[in-house]
């Protein structure tokens, strides 16, 4: 890490789910903030928010691709408050169970849409290094035809958890 990124470890416990490792490295001087959330089988899927860019970008646990969406406003809110969390308080704020608000959101990955590294950032670049990108879209969710093929759960300092699940777009 560079001298002002600042590393945040977090580890959850939910009162349902398993043990779960998530840490968080947030870099100021890039205006990232890259999440590694390790299960249980000790796989790391990797969330990483590149604010200068504009970028989401995920990486699921032994995949050999990456897929990504601009930001949104509720993006920019989240990673603001993870860049002014110190480790303290977001160890603070997680330990809460019982105020964490937990939401699911489905993500279509568009067959056929796959992106041209250059121009998305070091961030970007660096995490996807040698694999594919596709972008994706946020959705209702899956029509009864598609298959969610993987999640990714994530919990922000501000005590909302995230479950991201991916699916292919019929396009």
């Amino acid at each position: 890490a560079q001298a002002d990124a600042q590393l945040v470890r977090l580890t959850l416990q939910g009162q349902q789910d398993p043990l779960r490792n998530q840490t968080a490295l947030v870099d100021k001087s890039r205006s990232t903030v890259t999440y590694y959330i390790t299960s249980q089988s000790n796989r790391t899927a990797v969330v990483l928010y590149d604010s200068r860019n504009g970028y989401v970008c995920y990486k699921p646990a032994e995949q050999r691709a990456c897929y990504l969406r601009r930001m949104d406003a509720w993006d920019l809110q989240t990673l603001q408050m993870s860049l002014n969390t110190s480790e303290q308080s977001a160890d603070q704020l997680l330990h809460q169970n019982n105020q964490t608000k937990y939401y699911r959101e489905f993500l279509g990955i568009l067959t056929g849409e796959r992106v041209d590294p250059k121009g998305l950032g070091e961030a970007v670049q660096t995490l996807c290094e040698q694999t594919s990108i596709f972008w994706v879209r946020r959705r209702d969710g899956p029509g009864k035809q598609r298959l969610i093929y993987l999640c990714i759960d994530i919990c922000f300092p501000s005590n909302i958890c995230v479950s991201i699940c991916f699916y292919y777009l019929p396009e």
